[in-house]
C-alpha cells in the first residue's frame, strides 16, 4: 500500500487543508468503521467489546493494513486537535503526549506486520518512514532534541531514498514531507548546540510557507529567546538627535528584532510572504506601544510637571511612544504601498489579457489603499514632540503630495473607465501639478524621498495618458454621432411595429430580442349602453274610474249587514 499517499491525499480531502483536525479524526473513525465492516472484522457486538488484533496469519488483504494506519491517523489527528486547544487549556497537554504515543505504537505495529514476506519493499521502507516520523514528533514534544532529530533523519533518509528511486510525479510526495521535516531538524540541532542552524531556520521562515506545526510556535519563542538576551545589553535608543532610555524590557526585545524584520521583508520571495511579515512585524510594535502606555499612566502627573519645567518638552518615555508610533505608522504605509504595487501590477496584467471567473481588480481598490496611507501621514504630523521639527512636518508634507498625486492619478483612472473624459482630464493636470510641487521642493529631502514611487515616472504616464484620453474623447464623440444617424437609432418599438424601417439593430441576433410587446398593452372598448326612457314624464295617460269597480265599504256596520243578509 502506498502510505504516504493516502495518508496525505486523505488529509487533504477531509479537513486538514483548512487545519480542521476534528473533522479528519471523524473521517478517521468511520473509515475504521468500513473497514471492520467489509472485513468482518468487528470487535464484538454491541453489548459486549471483544479485542482483535491483525496478526500476519490473517494477513491475506491489504485491508488490514489500512486498519492499523487509520488507527495511527487518528490517534495523531486527536493529539493534533488537542495542541490547538491547550494554548488556551495547558491540561490538555497531557492528553496529548499520550494520543501521540497511541499514535506511535500503532505505527510500531504497523512496521511489525510490513516485515511480513507477503509485503513488498516499497510498503516495508513507507512503514519504517511513517514510524520514525510520528516517533519524531512525539520526541520533539518531550523536548528530547538528539532523540527526535534521529529519528526525523531516518525519516528523510528513507524518503530520498524513494524520491529517487520512483518517476517525477512519485518523487514530488516524498519531497514534500523532506521539506516539511527539514525545519524541525535544524530546530533539533539548534537546541542541541549547533548554533549554525539558527541561520538555516531564518532563512527558512522567510520562504513562501514560512514553518508549519509544531516548529512555527517554537522558532518565533527561539527568535525571542535570542533577542532578549541581547537586549539586556541595550539601554538607551537616538532618533531625530534625541537619545531616549529604554528601559521596558518587551520594547528592548522588539527594537533589537526591528533591523532584522525590516531585512527580512526585504527579502521575501513573494507578496504572501511579505504580508505575513508585515502583519507579525506590526503585532510586535503594537505589543510594545502597548507596554509604553501601561507606563504612561502612573507618569502622568510627572510628565505634566515636566511639561511646565521644560517649557513644552515632553517626557522621554513620552517620546519613546512617539517613536514606536512612527514606526507602527511608517510600517504600515509600506505595507500599504507594497500592496498597491501588486495590485498595480494586476492592473497592467488585467488590460493585456482579460479572466473570467475572478474579481479582477480595479483603480477604486487602490484609492482606498491611498486614502489609509494619507491617513496615516495625517496622524504622523500630531505625534507628541515632533509637532516644532519644521524637517519632520516638511518632509511629511512632501510625502503627503507624493501619495495624493497616485491618488488623483487612480481616480481619473477610474473616471476613464466609465468615459467621463473632462473629470479624468483635470484629474491628470491635478496629478501634474503635485508631482511639479513634490520636484520643486524636493531639493534636501531627497535621501528621505528615496523609497517613495517614483514621481518622474507618474508624469510620463500621466502625459502618455493625456493624449491617448483626447483620443479616445475624439472616437467616443464621432461613435455617439454616429449612433444618432436614423439608420442606427432604435426607438425602442419591437421588430412587429417597425417593418416599414430599416434599422441596425445588434439586439436582434441576442438572446434578449424584442419582437412584439409582451404582455399585450390595454386597448381601449365600447362599452354596453345605457337606455334613458325620457318620454315616460311627458305622456298623459286617458281617466280609467269608471272601468274600475269600486271597493264595499268595509268595517263593523258592513260586517253585521253581512251576517244578517242586509246587502246595500
Amino acid at each position: 500500500i502506498p502510505v504516504l499517499q493516502i495518508v496525505k491525499e486523505s488529509q487533504q480531502q477531509h479537513g486538514l487543508r483548512h487545519g480542521d483536525f476534528q473533522r479528519y479524526r471523524g473521517y478517521c473513525s468511520r473509515r475504521l468503521r468500513r473497514l471492520r465492516k467489509t472485513l468482518n472484522f468487528k470487535m464484538g457486538n454491541r453489548h459486549k467489546f471483544t479485542g482483535k488484533k491483525v496478526t500476519e496469519e490473517i494477513l491475506s488483504d491489504s485491508r488490514y493494513l489500512l486498519l492499523i494506519l487509520m488507527d495511527a491517523e487518528r490517534a495523531w489527528s486527536y493529539a493534533m486537535q488537542l495542541k490547538q486547544e491547550a494554548n488556551t487549556e495547558p491540561r490538555k497537554r497531557f492528553h496529548l503526549l499520550s494520543r501521540l504515543r497511541k499514535a506511535v505504537k500503532h505505527a510500531e505495529e504497523l512496521e511489525r506486520l510490513c516485515e511480513s514476506n507477503r509485503v513488498d519493499a516499497k510498503t516495508k521502507l513507507e512503514a519504517q518512514a511513517y514510524m520514525a516520523y510520528l516517533t519524531g514528533m512525539l520526541r520533539f514534544e518531550h523536548q528530547e532534541w538528539k532523540a527526535a532529530m534521529e529519528a526525523f533523519n531516518k525519516c528523510k533518509t528513507i524518503y530520498e531514498k524513494l524520491a529517487n528511486a520512483f518517476t517525477e510525479e512519485q518523487a514530488i510526495l516524498y519531497n514534500q514531507r523532506v521539506e516539511e521535516i527539514s525545519p524541525n531538524i535544524r530546530y533539533c540541532a539548534y537546541n542541541i548546540g549547533d548554533q549554525s542552524a539558527m541561520n538555516e531556520l531564518m532563512q527558512m521562515r522567510l520562504r513562501s510557507g514560512g514553518t508549519e506545526g509544531l516548529l512555527a510556535e517554537k522558532l518565533e519563542a527561539l527568535i525571542t529567546q535570542t533577542r532578549a538576551k541581547q537586549a539586556a545589553t541595550m539601554s538607551e535608543v537616538e532618533w531625530r538627535g534625541r537619545t531616549v532610555p529604554v528601559k521596558i524590557d518587551k520594547v528592548r526585545i522588539f527594537l533589537l528584532g526591528l533591523a532584522d524584520n525590516e531585512a527580512a521583508i526585504a527579502q521575501a520571495e513573494n507578496e504572501e510572504t511579505k504580508e505575513r511579515l508585515f502583519e507579525s512585524l506590526l503585532g510586535e510594535c503594537r505589543d510594545a506601544i502597548q507596554a509604553v502606555r501601561e507606563e504612561l499612566k502612573p507618569d502622568q502627573k510627572q510628565r505634566e510637571h515636566s511639561l511646565e519645567n521644560d517649557s513644552g518638552k515632553v517626557s522621554n518615555i513620552q517620546y519613546l511612544h512617539s517613536y514606536l508610533t512612527y514606526i507602527k505608522l511608517s510600517t504600515a504605509i509600506k505595507r500599504n504601498e507594497s500592496m498597491a504595487k501588486s495590485l498595480q501590477k494586476a492592473l497592467l496584467q488585467q488590460q493585456r489579457s482579460e479572466e473570467d471567473g475572478k474579481r479582477t481588480p480595479r483603480p477604486q481598490d487602490l484609492i482606498r489603499l491611498y486614502d489609509i496611507i494619507l491617513q496615516n501621514l495625517v496622524e504622523l504630523t500630531q505625534l507628541p514632540g515632533l509637532e516644532e521639527d519644521k524637517n519632520f512636518q516638511k518632509e511629511i508634507g512632501l510625502k503627503t503630495l507624493v501619495y495624493k498625486a497616485y491618488r488623483c492619478f487612480f481616480i481619473a483612472q477610474s473616471y476613464v473607465l466609465v468615459k467621463k473624459w473632462s473629470e479624468a482630464l483635470v484629474l491628470y493636470e491635478r496629478v501634474l501639478k503635485y508631482a511639479q510641487e513634490v520636484q520643486s521642493g524636493a531639493g534636501a529631502y531627497t535621501n528621505s524621498l528615496k523609497e517613495l514611487p517614483d514621481v518622474q515616472d507618474l508624469i510620463t504616464q500621466v502625459n502618455a495618458e493625456k493624449y491617448s484620453l483626447q483620443a479616445a474623447a475624439i472616437l467616443d464623440a464621432n461613435d455617439a454621432h454616429e449612433t444618432e444617424s436614423p439608420s442606427q437609432v432604435k426607438d425602442g418599438k419591437p421588430l412587429s411595429e417597425r417593418f416599414e424601417t430599416f434599422c441596425l439593430d445588434p439586439s436582434l441576433v441576442s438572446k434578449q430580442v424584442s419582437l412584439v410587446h409582451f404582455p399585450p398593452g390595454f386597448q381601449p372598448i365600447p362599452c354596453k349602453p345605457l337606455f334613458f326612457d325620457l318620454a315616460l314624464n311627458h305622456v298623459a295617460f286617458p281617466p280609467l274610474e269608471d272601468k274600475v269597480e269600486q271597493k264595499a265599504k268595509s268595517g263593523l256596520t258592513g260586517y253585521i249587514k253581512g251576517i244578517f243578509g242586509f246587502k246595500s
